[in-house]
Protein backbone atom coordinates (compact mmCIF):
# COMPACT_ATOMS: atom_id res chain seq x y z
CA UNK A 1 0.00 0.00 0.00
CA UNK A 2 2.76 2.54 0.83
CA UNK A 3 4.46 1.44 -1.97
CA UNK A 4 1.91 1.77 -4.61
CA UNK A 5 1.37 5.42 -2.49
CA UNK A 6 4.86 6.28 -2.93
CA UNK A 7 4.90 5.43 -6.98
CA UNK A 8 2.12 7.63 -7.37
CA UNK A 9 3.29 10.80 -5.56
CA UNK A 10 6.60 10.05 -7.52
CA UNK A 11 4.41 9.88 -10.39
CA UNK A 12 2.80 12.99 -9.38
CA UNK A 13 5.97 14.80 -8.60
CA UNK A 14 7.48 13.79 -12.31
CA UNK A 15 3.79 15.40 -14.12
CA UNK A 16 3.77 18.12 -12.01
CA UNK A 17 7.37 18.95 -12.99
CA UNK A 18 6.72 18.48 -16.57
CA UNK A 19 3.94 20.76 -16.57
CA UNK A 20 5.71 23.50 -14.74
CA UNK A 21 8.42 22.74 -17.39
CA UNK A 22 6.25 23.11 -20.29
CA UNK A 23 4.33 26.58 -18.82
CA UNK A 24 7.63 28.26 -18.55
CA UNK A 25 8.80 27.20 -22.07
CA UNK A 26 5.81 28.86 -23.23
CA UNK A 27 6.35 31.67 -21.35
CA UNK A 28 9.73 32.74 -22.67
CA UNK A 29 10.18 34.84 -25.09
CA UNK A 30 10.89 34.82 -28.60
CA UNK A 31 14.41 36.51 -29.30
CA UNK A 32 15.91 37.89 -32.81
CA UNK A 33 19.24 38.65 -31.80
CA UNK A 34 22.42 40.97 -33.34
CA UNK A 35 19.32 43.34 -35.80
CA UNK A 36 21.46 45.90 -37.21
CA UNK A 37 19.88 49.39 -37.04
CA UNK A 38 22.29 51.53 -38.16
CA UNK A 39 26.56 51.49 -38.78
CA UNK A 40 28.99 54.02 -37.38
CA UNK A 41 32.05 54.81 -38.28
CA UNK A 42 32.17 51.03 -39.83
CA UNK A 43 31.37 49.61 -36.31
CA UNK A 44 27.48 48.23 -36.36
CA UNK A 45 24.93 49.33 -34.18
CA UNK A 46 22.74 45.99 -33.30
CA UNK A 47 19.70 45.33 -30.96
CA UNK A 48 17.99 42.58 -29.52
CA UNK A 49 14.27 42.16 -29.84
CA UNK A 50 12.58 40.13 -27.16
CA UNK A 51 9.00 39.50 -28.69
CA UNK A 52 6.11 37.66 -26.39
CA UNK A 53 5.25 33.99 -26.88
CA UNK A 54 2.11 34.10 -28.03
CA UNK A 55 -0.17 37.09 -29.75
CA UNK A 56 0.88 40.33 -31.57
CA UNK A 57 2.05 42.74 -28.68
CA UNK A 58 0.23 45.50 -27.80
CA UNK A 59 3.50 48.23 -28.23
CA UNK A 60 7.03 48.07 -28.12
CA UNK A 61 9.41 49.02 -25.26
CA UNK A 62 12.96 50.22 -26.35
CA UNK A 63 15.22 49.30 -23.36
CA UNK A 64 18.70 51.25 -22.64
CA UNK A 65 21.02 49.68 -20.39
CA UNK A 66 23.32 51.29 -17.37
CA UNK A 67 26.57 51.55 -16.76
CA UNK A 68 27.79 54.88 -15.97
CA UNK A 69 27.42 55.83 -19.97
CA UNK A 70 30.79 54.24 -20.45
CA UNK A 71 30.31 50.50 -19.47
CA UNK A 72 27.27 47.68 -19.96
CA UNK A 73 25.64 45.72 -23.14
CA UNK A 74 22.46 45.32 -24.28
CA UNK A 75 22.56 42.02 -22.70
CA UNK A 76 21.33 43.69 -19.71
CA UNK A 77 17.59 43.83 -19.94
CA UNK A 78 15.81 44.27 -16.54
CA UNK A 79 11.94 44.47 -18.26
CA UNK A 80 12.71 41.49 -20.66
CA UNK A 81 9.76 40.35 -18.50
CA UNK A 82 7.29 42.53 -19.55
CA UNK A 83 6.98 40.24 -23.14
CA UNK A 84 4.48 38.28 -20.48
CA UNK A 85 2.85 41.15 -20.13
CA UNK A 86 2.23 41.49 -23.81
CA UNK A 87 4.71 44.09 -24.76
CA UNK A 88 7.74 43.62 -27.33
CA UNK A 89 10.86 44.74 -25.67
CA UNK A 90 14.06 45.94 -27.59
CA UNK A 91 17.33 46.32 -25.64
CA UNK A 92 19.84 48.13 -28.17
CA UNK A 93 23.60 49.75 -28.44
CA UNK A 94 24.92 53.13 -28.12
CA UNK A 95 28.19 54.65 -28.50
CA UNK A 96 29.67 54.25 -24.82
CA UNK A 97 31.83 57.44 -23.86
CA UNK A 98 35.27 56.54 -24.18
CA UNK A 99 34.38 55.56 -28.01
CA UNK A 100 32.50 59.02 -28.61
CA UNK A 101 31.18 61.57 -26.30
CA UNK A 102 27.87 63.22 -25.63
CA UNK A 103 25.43 63.40 -27.61
CA UNK A 104 26.62 60.01 -29.63
CA UNK A 105 24.47 57.79 -27.09
CA UNK A 106 21.27 59.86 -28.00
CA UNK A 107 21.60 60.35 -31.74
CA UNK A 108 22.01 55.98 -31.36
CA UNK A 109 19.18 55.70 -29.48
CA UNK A 110 16.65 57.87 -31.44
CA UNK A 111 18.45 56.23 -34.13
CA UNK A 112 16.99 52.76 -32.80
CA UNK A 113 13.82 54.50 -32.53
CA UNK A 114 13.46 55.15 -36.48
CA UNK A 115 14.63 51.64 -37.30
CA UNK A 116 12.41 50.06 -35.18
CA UNK A 117 9.54 51.83 -36.10
CA UNK A 118 10.32 51.76 -40.02
CA UNK A 119 10.34 48.05 -39.55
CA UNK A 120 7.69 47.34 -36.92
CA UNK A 121 5.40 45.16 -39.44
CA UNK A 122 8.74 43.00 -40.18
CA UNK A 123 9.58 42.20 -36.84
CA UNK A 124 6.58 41.93 -35.63
CA UNK A 125 4.92 44.65 -33.74
CA UNK A 126 3.51 47.88 -33.86
CA UNK A 127 4.79 50.87 -35.09
CA UNK A 128 2.94 52.78 -32.30
CA UNK A 129 3.07 52.56 -28.99
CA UNK A 130 7.21 52.99 -28.32
CA UNK A 131 7.89 53.59 -24.64
CA UNK A 132 11.66 54.27 -23.98
CA UNK A 133 12.90 52.56 -20.85
CA UNK A 134 16.46 52.59 -19.18
CA UNK A 135 18.28 52.23 -15.79
CA UNK A 136 20.85 54.47 -14.16
CA UNK A 137 22.92 56.12 -16.81
CA UNK A 138 20.49 54.30 -19.71
CA UNK A 139 17.27 55.73 -17.69
CA UNK A 140 19.31 59.34 -17.93
CA UNK A 141 19.90 58.67 -21.82
CA UNK A 142 15.63 57.03 -22.27
CA UNK A 143 14.47 60.27 -20.29
CA UNK A 144 16.63 62.47 -22.19
CA UNK A 145 15.20 60.70 -25.59
CA UNK A 146 11.33 60.84 -24.23
CA UNK A 147 11.66 64.80 -23.75
CA UNK A 148 13.52 65.76 -26.72
CA UNK A 149 11.52 64.50 -29.71
CA UNK A 150 12.26 66.56 -32.46
CA UNK A 151 15.61 68.65 -31.09
CA UNK A 152 17.48 69.55 -33.88
CA UNK A 153 21.17 69.52 -31.78
CA UNK A 154 19.72 65.85 -30.30
CA UNK A 155 18.39 64.28 -33.36
CA UNK A 156 21.45 63.70 -35.37
CA UNK A 157 21.72 61.69 -38.70
CA UNK A 158 22.61 57.70 -37.53
CA UNK A 159 20.92 55.87 -39.54
CA UNK A 160 19.19 55.49 -42.63
CA UNK A 161 14.91 55.85 -41.59
CA UNK A 162 14.79 59.76 -41.16
CA UNK A 163 11.54 59.87 -42.46
CA UNK A 164 10.71 57.83 -39.49
CA UNK A 165 9.91 59.57 -35.87
CA UNK A 166 12.15 58.83 -32.52
CA UNK A 167 8.52 60.15 -30.56
CA UNK A 168 8.15 57.72 -27.65
CA UNK A 169 4.86 57.49 -25.85
CA UNK A 170 5.77 57.17 -22.46
CA UNK A 171 9.28 57.02 -20.52
CA UNK A 172 10.33 54.45 -17.63
CA UNK A 173 13.01 55.25 -15.65
CA UNK A 174 14.52 53.42 -13.40
CA UNK A 175 16.67 55.13 -10.53
CA UNK A 176 18.48 57.75 -13.44
CA UNK A 177 20.01 60.93 -13.52
CA UNK A 178 17.90 64.32 -14.81
CA UNK A 179 20.13 67.16 -14.04
CA UNK A 180 23.93 66.92 -14.45
CA UNK A 181 24.49 70.32 -13.44
CA UNK A 182 23.22 69.23 -9.59
CA UNK A 183 23.99 65.54 -9.76
CA UNK A 184 27.59 66.23 -7.96
CA UNK A 185 26.42 68.54 -5.32
CA UNK A 186 23.82 66.07 -4.51
CA UNK A 187 26.05 62.81 -4.16
CA UNK A 188 27.99 61.06 -1.45
CA UNK A 189 31.69 60.43 -1.33
CA UNK A 190 30.94 57.17 -3.37
CA UNK A 191 28.82 58.67 -5.97
CA UNK A 192 31.60 61.11 -6.15
CA UNK A 193 34.04 58.59 -7.22
CA UNK A 194 31.81 57.35 -9.97
CA UNK A 195 30.08 60.45 -11.04
CA UNK A 196 33.14 62.46 -11.44
CA UNK A 197 34.73 60.22 -13.91
CA UNK A 198 32.23 59.06 -15.47
CA UNK A 199 30.88 62.62 -16.65
CA UNK A 200 34.88 63.59 -17.80
CA UNK A 201 34.38 60.83 -20.18
CA UNK A 202 30.75 61.50 -21.31
CA UNK A 203 30.89 65.55 -21.47
CA UNK A 204 34.88 65.80 -21.93
CA UNK A 205 34.92 68.50 -19.19
CA UNK A 206 33.47 68.28 -15.72
CA UNK A 207 29.80 69.96 -15.62
CA UNK A 208 30.51 73.23 -14.53
CA UNK A 209 33.39 73.21 -17.02
CA UNK A 210 31.06 72.37 -20.08
CA UNK A 211 27.60 74.25 -18.74
CA UNK A 212 25.94 74.45 -22.18
CA UNK A 213 26.76 70.60 -22.92
CA UNK A 214 26.17 69.59 -19.18
CA UNK A 215 22.52 71.33 -19.46
CA UNK A 216 21.98 70.33 -22.95
CA UNK A 217 22.24 66.72 -21.12
CA UNK A 218 19.46 67.28 -18.79
CA UNK A 219 16.31 66.14 -19.35
CA UNK A 220 15.15 68.39 -16.88
CA UNK A 221 16.22 72.02 -18.48
CA UNK A 222 13.92 70.06 -21.76
CA UNK A 223 10.44 69.54 -20.18
CA UNK A 224 7.47 71.10 -21.56
CA UNK A 225 3.51 70.57 -22.09
CA UNK A 226 4.40 68.14 -24.80
CA UNK A 227 6.09 65.59 -23.26
CA UNK A 228 5.12 61.71 -22.89
CA UNK A 229 3.88 60.52 -19.26
CA UNK A 230 6.56 59.09 -17.33
CA UNK A 231 6.69 56.43 -14.90
CA UNK A 232 10.30 56.36 -12.33
CA UNK A 233 11.29 54.09 -9.33
CA UNK A 234 14.28 55.05 -6.99
CA UNK A 235 15.95 53.89 -4.44
CA UNK A 236 16.03 55.66 -1.30
CA UNK A 237 19.46 54.10 0.11
CA UNK A 238 20.76 54.84 -3.69
CA UNK A 239 24.23 55.72 -2.81
CA UNK A 240 25.62 56.02 -6.32
CA UNK A 241 22.34 58.03 -8.08
CA UNK A 242 21.22 60.54 -5.82
CA UNK A 243 17.18 59.92 -5.50
CA UNK A 244 17.09 63.82 -5.97
CA UNK A 245 17.29 63.22 -9.44
CA UNK A 246 14.22 61.63 -9.83
CA UNK A 247 12.58 64.36 -7.38
CA UNK A 248 13.96 67.04 -9.69
CA UNK A 249 12.27 65.55 -13.04
CA UNK A 250 8.99 65.13 -10.97
CA UNK A 251 9.22 68.71 -10.00
CA UNK A 252 9.36 69.56 -13.63
CA UNK A 253 6.49 67.58 -14.78
CA UNK A 254 4.40 68.65 -12.21
CA UNK A 255 5.33 72.02 -12.92
CA UNK A 256 4.00 71.18 -16.32
CA UNK A 257 1.00 68.96 -15.07
CA UNK A 258 2.40 65.90 -17.35
CA UNK A 259 1.70 62.48 -16.31
CA UNK A 260 4.15 61.56 -13.65
CA UNK A 261 4.37 58.27 -11.27
CA UNK A 262 7.32 58.30 -8.86
CA UNK A 263 7.67 54.99 -6.72
CA UNK A 264 10.07 55.60 -3.87
CA UNK A 265 11.87 52.14 -3.47
CA UNK A 266 12.20 52.05 -0.03
CA UNK A 267 15.42 50.42 1.32
CA UNK A 268 16.50 49.67 -1.73
CA UNK A 269 20.28 51.19 -3.01
CA UNK A 270 21.17 51.39 -6.83
CA UNK A 271 19.52 48.60 -8.62
CA UNK A 272 18.73 45.01 -7.73
CA UNK A 273 16.01 42.53 -7.73
CA UNK A 274 13.76 45.16 -5.75
CA UNK A 275 12.82 47.19 -8.62
CA UNK A 276 11.40 43.86 -10.82
CA UNK A 277 9.06 41.77 -8.62
CA UNK A 278 5.80 40.57 -9.83
CA UNK A 279 4.33 43.59 -8.46
CA UNK A 280 6.46 46.39 -9.33
CA UNK A 281 6.43 44.97 -12.90
CA UNK A 282 2.46 44.61 -13.02
CA UNK A 283 2.59 48.61 -11.06
CA UNK A 284 4.82 49.90 -14.34
CA UNK A 285 2.32 47.75 -17.07
CA UNK A 286 -0.87 49.19 -15.26
CA UNK A 287 1.31 52.91 -15.92
CA UNK A 288 1.41 51.72 -19.41
CA UNK A 289 -2.31 50.90 -19.95
CA UNK A 290 -3.91 53.53 -18.19
CA UNK A 291 -1.20 56.65 -20.12
CA UNK A 292 -0.88 54.83 -23.17
CA UNK A 293 -2.78 52.08 -24.33
CA UNK A 294 -6.24 53.53 -23.46
CA UNK A 295 -5.47 56.95 -24.69
CA UNK A 296 -4.73 55.40 -27.45
CA UNK A 297 -7.95 53.49 -27.60
CA UNK A 298 -9.67 56.41 -26.63
CA UNK A 299 -8.03 58.21 -29.73
CA UNK A 300 -9.04 55.93 -31.74
CA UNK A 301 -12.49 55.73 -30.79
CA UNK A 302 -12.79 59.76 -31.70
CA UNK A 303 -11.51 59.43 -35.04
CA UNK A 304 -14.04 57.02 -36.21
Amino acid sequence: MLAGLSSSLVAASVCLSVLCAAVTASAAPKVIRDVKFATVDQTPLLLDLYLPPNGVPQGLIVWVHGGAWRAGSRASVDLAPMTARGWAVASVDYRLSPVAKFPAQVHDIKAAIRYLRSHASELGFPASPVVIAGSSAGAHLAALVGVTNGHKELEGTVGAEHQSSSAVQAIVSLYGASNLTSILAQSTPHGLSVRVPALELLLGAQPDAAAPLARLASPVFHVDASDPPLCMLHGDQDNQMPINQSHELEGAYAAQKLSVRFEVVHGAGHGGPAFTTDARLDAIAAFLEQNVLARGRATATVKH
